[in-house]
């Protein structure tokens, strides 16, 4: 753990933290507005895995009117596109997370906000069934840094933990990168423990989690 959120502008929103920690190739093309082929094949796919659907380069090509080749030259390989998806598909997520809990502050809101989001990727029928046909890969993209996923998130997290818990949580004794972290991995437990141990994903279980670890009381 060696990146810092304290460069981060104080224009920073749970949409933008991000993005502006752990931008990608694909995600600067995509933000510039200069590469509207990039953009094109980006939404076909967005659509594609919010039908339900296998994210296929040469479908996706096709459907496009190009060859492979091109659509590589466009947005990358599969992985950097398919993570992009996947973050564009989290950022609105977060979003309706934060507005949900406006109503809570400290540490509360963010077992809140943090909960709702698990909630939300255990419910979401499109996203379980990407994990389900491809589980080893949705995996290394969602819960290591083979993607930028996951540094999006931790990023994230520690804006939450800055904004909402001051820049020394729970009296100092851990510093907010890594308490970040260490609710990234609680969150991924029970998201994927499907797939990590067989059990069932459980947003409950993660919000018990997220109490006992920022010290919420009740």
């Amino acid at each position: 753990m060696t990146t810092s959120m304290t460069a981060i502008p104080t224009t920073t929103t749970i949409s933008t933290a991000g993005l502006d920690a752990a931008s990608s190739w694909l995600s600067e093309r995509l933000s510039d507005g200069s590469h509207p082929d990039a953009e094109r094949a980006f939404e076909a796919a967005r659509e594609t895995f919010i039908s339900g659907q296998r994210i296929d380069m040469s479908s996706l090509a096709a459907s496009l009117g190009v060859d492979r080749t091109s659509l590589f030259r466009w947005v990358g390989n599969r992985d950097a596109l398919l993570s992009e998806v996947l973050w564009s598909l989290a950022i609105p997520t977060l979003a309706q997370a934060e507005h949900t809990t406006a109503e809570l502050d400290g540490g509360e809101r963010v077992v809140g906000i943090l909960t709702h989001f698990v909630d939300d990727l255990i419910t979401a029928d499109y996203f379980r069934q990407f994990l389900r046909r491809e589980p080893a890969r949705a995996l290394r993209l969602l819960t290591t840094k083979e993607s930028p996923i996951q540094r999006r998130y931790v990023a994230t997290t520690e804006w939450l933990v800055r904004r909402d818990l001051g820049a020394a949580p729970l009296g100092g004794t851990i510093d907010p990168l890594t308490l970040a972290y260490l609710l990234v991995r609680v969150s991924e437990s029970f998201s994927y423990t499907d797939l990590i141990s067989g059990d069932q994903p459980s947003s409950e279980r993660a919000r018990t989690a997220f109490r006992m670890l920022l010290r919420v009381d009740g």
